[in-house]
């Protein structure tokens, strides 16, 4: 018995075998029934249900199974009922005690575990998700934990409850110590394991013994958890390594702590373990441990990553087409149809008609005529009986009565209702009708009183909440009908949400309505002489009946007098019915049948209508099948839920006789699962006097009512018939009875013939309806004068549906009448029975082929019926992405289900779909029970799920994607055309006429009387003698007052006493490394190095409160940057020294370390002259953003013609004030801190960017306060501003900030300009006076920390005024930008990326944009890397580290034709020159230089090259919660990081949001969407993403993600 079946799942309930339910006495299997009635209504939960149903069966298991109870109970050990079951004479029996028999014939579920078994247990990465905090206790560390790591998916053995299957309890009691001892070895860190999901470490690991027969159990554990560790999933044949990166290859040999790890596991390298798991998959581990650029893989984010890789490998889905047109239409692959597919064969449909329409002697002119005539000849006879929740009867309507009131009400609404006078109504106007469900009584009082009156009926739900699913859409159609006047009952009325003034709230998006109670002391008695005005059928409108379309918008489809009556007629006659029958309405009689049947039908014949509430269907499943024994009806209307419902509760029936039943009306029976609820009620209500023959499936659609309906047997109809359709015969929309293929078949039944007097035919789906073929599946239209006749106020959309003229196949009309279109999909069967196999709303298209959402429903119960998720909780939709359908599945899942189970069923459900219908599902999500929004009458709001779908409101609590196996229809990659020569690249560029790319600043000019100075310490020397009280810095703190300040003399002289300190100790030319807060000892320890003739490195201080991250870059630089001595405070030394320090880095290892808090007042002994100004002066080390650490040498010469280009282009001298907001470390920061003022004479005033940490509004309440015309700052704070300031503009106005005086706000950077972001800035501070062309961005890079600054003061702008958009913004095709061209477009344009121009190009510089490959000049307008030539240049690296290779030619490279003289440096970034109309103060036409972003940081996917903030950028806009994103590749997938701002529920919502958008707009496919908190991902100095650390913090796992989901 314990044996795996094939649906490999640990934990299956016990199921009685059909054999066994046999057995049980009858009174179990009723408590069984019971049971299984409260888990279906969620009246118990699914744990207290097993618990009872143990007790019940506890006492039969031994005498069937022969197996130790203990053993069965507690190792939940399947019963074969999973198993495919033997033969069919079972399946009878089993129906009897299963649930979901609404949406599963057995040989569905048959189909299903047959498909299953198929999959040999395909192992997917499981997602993982927090924790809550509360399960890391600081006891985890050190004592085994309770429950099993988060290592369950690396292949670690977290499924060993034990190796020895002696003890059965081992298991569940005690995890094993090998567990334990195997968890110690992997080294999962506590956050590895605290992000994960508890989960039971249940289950079995049958080792393979010939391997491990000699180990004794202890050894076998360490062995296997030392394989284990390093397993990774490998498909039986090796599959091409996706990863391009070879085992060997990649291990880094420098690294020798690897070594030491790979020692463990070399001993069972070429002992290939394979272990049969308990849920038969199989793995095998060689024990390698994989370096991959230098992170071991044996981390669990890898493992997860490498299983997805290896389920990627799978061939899946066809390969894309071969082809690629090189143009910047990037090609979406068309689908082509596939030359097999099965083509219809038949011959051309003919029109089925129905019988003629017979004539009735007496028959009633119109409905209102037949109420006048029951009224007044039969008023004692019954109308209506309405049941209270007992299933009491309350009230029963007669005849008479119903006549009475509804002209009481007909004449109040006409005539006591007025507003200034007018009456309010008139005839033909139309009234709201709002009545619950359990009240039919003052419905049909209401309904017909507006028939008398002549007013229009629109019945609509009763709006529970402000917020009802749809109810805005209820509203539209209510304002488009133009109803001001509401019917309600009292009770009803009092119910409704109240505005504070007592009225009935307006509800969101309804017209004003004035709501009128209709109880009879609100209506008043016609006077003797009024009677309302009864008149023959005519083609005005008689009701409305509202419909939701399959996008959720409502429509109300009008019904006319005439066909009103008609469709009594033809019902009457089709159904059989007769004078004062009895029937038992199920239905909401608001619409479709239970209005036609139950309301109007009804009162034609005089018949008594038993109408049962919903509401008590709820509390009794079997009260409608006792009020049919009571009241001994003839006829019920039901549909098949209800059927399914009286199934699950057949406890009180032995006195119970459907004798009476002439016709049992299957409302639903156009859904092609009705069939097997039918059969299932006949099975077990046959023995109860129900007679096959009365099951009357029918069809019908709101715009054209009844469409067929089966007759009832005394018509001499022929027999019923079924149909056994391929599935994927149907999904080509052709009818084939099936043979070979038995899983994927489709049963349907015969909804009956056409109506009497309705001609049906059916038409192609799309385009021209043309008469399908017999063996085709198409649309079914009707022609009749009983269907509904428009849309109200939709001419457009009332002309495709309700005048269809259906042509043959050579385009003639095949009859002078209009059809109405169904929207019921299907075909005319043999006897010219109609079967229906589907519904337009529930159809979907995907790459061409059709499926119908019920089936892929019913696919996916089958799987685990009821185990994990609710049965009638299930909402199939599909979602268009990428110009094609993909289906979506959400489903509520059972509070009890564990994160494991669910994913279980979750990856079997997409196999199952997979299988049975050859369609990939796109997303499967899971949300928690209840929370999805509900239809009227129970069912799910579909189109209000896809909607909260689309907005990502639906909070899952699972989710799992898989585009990879379904997005089939991606552009193909691309393939880089052979290299175009240079000469036939120069004739291009002059036959195009082009210019070469090529711009320049402005000559440097004179030189002036500090610029004959070569070094900047001598220029402060002169200005200390010169102007010695001149006020230079002035350094702010977090509170706005003056921290220090230092004039030129001040300056001069600290710096000497430094000098004086380091000339005893150290020689010229040693490096030292400074490391101090920003502040005015930084910039005098640097000039004091500058005088003792060391070579100045500057190093962020490390942060106290975060050591272990800060201090190994500070210790990298100084040992990359090879200092001998570090200067800085006392505080900062202490700190280097610390213990805390001490756990971070080798603190013995500093080099000497020297404060300069107190130094003597010493003077040096003389200044050191350098011999050359090609000297090393200093050295700038900075991180990039993709991890490398490089520093650049700067001589003498290129800091004097630096700090020359930034003097004239922004116009800088002594008397002038300028603000900066930066870090002094590196680049252009660096360079205006420390340089600038003492170069140019001018003040700066400084304010540290950490200070606004705790005031936000510091740099620009200085900026005010000093009226400073030109300040600097960064990224990073202008979004401090932005973000902490944006609603602050009015208290900082109160305070006296005004920012008038600024005339430039230059942002530093390294980057492409972030123009949402100065966009947003200056629109904020546009209130305190800040110019909107006041921000101008920067650009600088390694090689040279200025290349643009400043805005351009441009002639015509000038006469312009500030008219005109911005000048200096282009937009630029994206697609187009991968290919590495640019397109300009026009503004708005899809696909469209606006570009800012980095700013004006420095006196000095000039620039050029190069071919990446050929080194070639490019033209103006196109895409190269951004070369550039200036006497500021840094020398060279010094080194960099992470890269010791790195690239001489970027500092002196030159072109391979044209200019080949010039030597350029490569900046590493990408960029055009583009000639604008405007012109520069010279008259000269000015070249604007945009940079599209760094080299290093794009991506390289699918041949195409993409820059990650584009990526991030849309992904941001895709959710509001979104506060950051950042995206790097690891091994050819795409992994996305997204920071949640909001609750954590909103986590999952946002994985198939990242993955649409990227994939919409990127035509990219995510592999891995990581949510985490707000600040996770890393941000450097610079306001720039350190997209590497994010990643190596990804792959060790430290990120604690709040979830990570690996799309398949």
């Amino acid at each position: 018995m314990a044996e795996r079946t094939s649906s490999g799942l640990l934990t299956m309930m016990l199921e009685p075998t059909p054999a066994v339910a046999m057995t049980l006495p009858a009174e179990v299997r009723e408590k069984l029934a019971e049971l299984e009635l409260e888990l279906s209504e969620g009246d118990i939960t699914q744990k207290g249900y097993e618990k009872k149903r143990g007790k019940l069966l506890a006492p039969y298991i031994p005498q069937i199974q022969g197996v130790d109870p203990s053993l069965q109970i507690d190792n939940r050990i399947q019963a074969s009922s999973q198993a495919v079951l033997p033969g069919s004479k079972h399946n009878k029996s089993r129906a009897a005690n299963t649930r979901d028999e609404r949406f599963r014939s057995d040989l569905h579920t048959e189909a299903v575990q047959a498909a299953l078994a198929k999959y040999k247990e395909r192992k997917m990465p499981m997602p993982s998700k927090r924790r809550s905090v509360l399960v890391q206790s600081s006891v985890e560390a050190c004592t085994p934990p309770d429950t099993s790591s988060a290592s369950e998916d690396e292949g670690s053995l977290r499924r060993q409850g034990r190796l020895a299957t002696s003890t059965p309890y081992q298991g569940h009691s005690h995890p094993a110590v090998e567990h334990w001892f195997n968890r110690v070895i992997q080294g999962s860190s506590t956050s590895s394991s605290a992000s994960s999901t508890s989960s039971h470490p249940g289950g079995r690991i049958v080792t393979n013994t010939s391997a491990h027969a000699a180990l004794n159990a202890n050894a076998a554990a360490t062995a296997l958890a030392d394989l284990m560790a390093h397993t990774q999933l490998d498909n039986h044949s090796a599959p091409p390594d996706v990863t391009g990166l070879s085992e060997r290859s990649s291990v880094h040999a420098e690294r020798s702590q690897v070594a030491s790890v790979r020692g463990v596991s070399r001993n069972y390298n070429h002992q290939t373990s394979v272990m049969e798991t308990a849920d038969g998959c199989e793995w095998r581990s060689e024990g390698s441990l994989t370096l991959i650029d230098g992170v071991p893989v044996n981390s669990r984010v890898s493992n997860k990553i490498q299983q997805l890789l290896n389920t990627l490998k799978r061939p899946k889905r066809p390969p894309l087409r071969e082809f690629f047109v090189d143009d910047f239409e990037e090609l979406l692959d068309v689908q082509q149809p596939d030359p097999n597919q099965p083509k219809p064969e038949g011959q051309q449909m003919s029109p089925l008609e129905g019988e003629s329409l017979g004539v009735v002697t007496n028959w009633p002119p119109s409905l209102p005529a037949a109420l006048q005539r029951w009224g007044t000849t039969q008023p004692k006879s019954p109308c209506l009986t309405a049941l209270d929740n007992a299933g009491k009867p309350v009230y029963t309507l007669t005849y008479g009565k119903l006549w009475t009131r509804s002209q009481k009400l007909a004449y109040t609404l006409l005539n006591k209702l007025s507003s200034r006078n007018e009456p309010l109504l008139m005839p033909g106007d139309r009234v709201a009708l709002v009545f619950p469900n359990n009240d039919p009584v003052m419905f049909m009082v209401a309904f017909y009183g507006c028939l008398l009156a002549e007013l229009v009926p629109v019945p609509i739900e009763v709006p529970l909440t402000r917020k009802d699913a749809g109810s805005q859409q209820i509203g539209f159609l209510l304002g488009s009908c133009g109803v001001t006047l509401a019917l309600t009952t009292d009770a009803c009325q009092k119910g409704l949400p109240k505005a504070q003034t007592g009225e009935v709230a307006t509800f969101k998006g309804w017209p004003r309505l004035l709501w009128f109670v209709t109880d009879g002391k609100h209506v008043v008695k016609p006077p003797k002489d009024w009677h309302p005005p009864v008149r023959e059928a005519s083609n005005d409108i008689a009701y409305i009946e509202y419909k939701t379309s399959k996008e959720g918008s409502t429509m109300g489809i009008t019904v006319s007098h005439s066909a009103m009556l008609a469709h009594c007629h033809s019902l009457t006659q089709a159904c059989g019915y007769t004078e004062a029958e009895t029937i038992t309405n199920v239905l909401d009689f608001k619409r479709e049948a239970g209005l036609w049947h139950g309301v109007l039908t009804s009162v034609m014949n005089r018949m008594h209508v038993i109408s049962i509430p919903y509401s008590l269907m709820k509390v009794n499943p079997l009260s409608w099948i006792q009020k049919v024994h009571t009241y001994k009806a003839r006829v019920a209307v039901v549909k098949s839920r209800d059927m399914h419902w009286s199934l699950l509760a057949q406890r009180d029936q032995r006195d119970i006789s459907l004798g009476s039943l002439r016709m049992l009306v299957v409302a639903d029976g156009a859904n092609p699962w009705s069939i097997s609820s039918c059969d299932a009620f006949l099975n077990v209500f046959q023995a109860r006097g129900l007679r096959p023959e009365v099951i009357c499936p029918c069809a019908s659609s709101s715009e054209a009512m009844t469409v067929a309906i089966r007759r009832p047997p005394e018509m001499g109809v022929p027999p019923p018939g079924k149909a056994v359709l391929s599935m994927g015969g149907l999904s080509h929309g052709v009818i084939r009875v099936d043979t070979e293929e038995k899983l994927s078949v489709l049963t349907v039944q015969d909804v009956g013939q056409a109506m009497p007097g309705a001609m049906v035919c059916v038409v192609r789906v799309e385009g021209t309806p043309y008469l399908c073929q017999t063996d085709e599946v198409g649309e079914i239209c009707v022609s009749s004068g009983s269907t509904g006749v428009a849309y109200y106020g939709l001419p457009g959309m009332t002309k495709n549906v309700f005048e269809t003229v259906p042509v043959t196949s050579s385009g003639i009309p095949i009859s002078d009448r209009p059809f109405t279109r169904t929207s019921l999909l299907g075909f005319v069967g043999p006897d010219s029975l109609v079967f229906i196999v589907g519904k337009m709303d529930g159809l979907m298209v995907v790459s061409g082929r059709r499926h119908n959402a019920d089936d892929v429903v019913a696919t996916a119960l089958a799987v685990e019926p009821m185990k994990f998720v609710y049965r009638g909780r299930i909402a199939v939709f599909s979602v268009s992405v990428l110009h094609d359908e993909r289906i979506v599945v959400v489903a509520e899942q059972r509070p009890d289900a564990s994160e494991e189970d669910s994913f279980q069923w979750m990856s079997r459900v997409l196999q199952a779909i997979d299988s049975i219908h050859q369609v990939g599902v796109y997303c499967l999500a899971l949300v928690p029970a209840n929370t999805l929004p509900k239809a009227p009458l129970g069912g799910i709001h579909i189109s209000e799920t896809k909607q909260r779908f689309l907005e990502g409101a639906l909070h899952p609590c699972n989710v799992l994607m898989c585009p990879h196996t379904c997005v089939t229809n991606l552009p193909k990659p691309r393939q880089k055309q052979p290299e175009v020569g240079p000469a036939s690249m120069i004739v291009g560029n002059l036959v195009a006429g082009k210019r070469i790319a090529q711009a320049c600043g402005r000559d440097v000019g004179q030189l002036e009387d500090n610029d004959q100075f070569l070094y900047i310490q001598d220029v402060l020397q002169w200005r200390a003698q010169a102007t010695p009280d001149h006020p230079l810095f002035l350094v702010l703190n977090a509170k706005g007052t003056v921290a220090s300040t230092a004039s030129c003399l001040q300056l001069h002289k600290r710096a000497e006493r430094v000098a004086a300190a380091l000339m005893g100790r150290l020689n010229t030319g040693d490096h030292v490394a400074l490391v101090y807060p920003p502040g005015i000892d930084l910039i005098a320890t640097f000039y004091g190095c500058l005088y003792a003739g060391c070579v100045p490195v500057t190093v962020r201080p490390p942060h106290p409160q975060n050591l272990a991250t800060t201090l190994p870059t500070v210790k990298m630089i100084v040992e990359v940057s090879k200092s001998v001595c570090i200067l800085t405070t006392q505080a900062i030394m202490k700190l280097l020294k610390s213990k805390e320090a001490a756990a971070a880095v080798d603190v013995k290892s500093w080099p000497m370390v020297l404060d300069t808090d107190d130094l003597p007042r010493k003077k040096s002994p003389q200044m050191y002259k350098p011999p050359t100004p090609e000297m090393l002066a200093y050295l700038d080390f900075s991180v990039s953003t993709t991890g490398i650490l490089a520093g650049v040498k700067m001589s003498h010469a290129a800091t004097s013609a630096l700090c020359r280009s930034i003097k004239l282009q922004c116009e800088l001298y002594p008397s002038r004030q300028i603000a900066i907001c930066l870090d002094p470390y590196c680049g252009l920061g660096f360079a205006l801190w420390c340089l600038c003022s003492v170069y140019a004479g001018h003040q700066s005033i400084l304010v540290p960017p950490l200070e606004l940490e705790s005031n936000a509004s510091l740099w620009l309440a200085a900026v005010s306060q000093y009226k400073v015309r030109v300040t600097f700052c960064s990224y990073s704070v202008m979004e401090m501003c932005t973000k902490g300031l944006g609603s602050q503009t009015e208290a900082l106005r109160l305070r006296n900030v005004n920012l008038s005086c600024v005339r430039t706000c230059m942002v530093v950077a390294e980057e492409r300009p972030r123009i949402a972001l100065t966009q947003s800035f200056s629109k904020i501070f546009k209130d305190l006076g800040l110019s909107p062309r006041a921000v101008s961005t920067t650009f600088g890079c390694r090689v040279n920390v200025a290349i643009c600054l400043q805005p351009n003061r441009l002639g015509k702008l000038a006469e312009q005024g500030t008219a005109g958009p911005d000048p200096t913004t282009v937009y630029v095709d994206m697609r187009a930008l991968r290919h590495d061209r640019v397109r300009l477009v026009e503004r708005g344009s899809p696909h469209s990326l606006p570009l800012m121009e980095s700013g004006k190009i420095l006196p000095g510089v000039k620039v050029i944009i190069a071919n990446t490959e050929t080194k070639g000049p490019l033209g103006d307008s196109h895409l190269g890397e951004v070369w550039v030539s200036s006497p500021h240049n840094a020398t060279g690296y010094y080194t960099v580290y992470g890269e010791e290779a790195l690239h001489a030619d970027h500092f002196n490279t030159k072109l391979s034709f044209g200019d080949t003289q010039t030597v350029w440096a490569r900046t590493g970034y990408l960029g055009f020159l583009r000639r604008t109309e405007l012109t520069d103060a010279s008259g000269e036409r000015h070249d604007a230089l945009y940079v599209v972003g760094s080299l290093d940081e794009t991506l390289e996917l699918r041949g195409m090259r993409y820059h990650p903030i584009d990526i991030e950028t849309s992904v941001i806009r895709s959710h509001k919660s979104i506060a950051e994103c950042a995206v790097f590749t690891w091994t050819n997938l795409l992994v996305v990081v997204v920071e949640l701002e909001g609750s954590e529920q909103e986590a999952l919502d946002l994985v198939a949001l990242v993955t649409n958008v990227v994939l919409e707009e990127h035509y990219l496919i995510v592999g891995v969407v990581v949510v985490v908190d707000p600040g996770v991902i890393p941000i450097n100095s610079r306001g720039e993403k350190q997209r590497m650390h994010l990643r190596d913090g990804f792959l060790a796992d430290q990120l604690d993600p709040i979830y990570v989901a690996y799309n398949m």
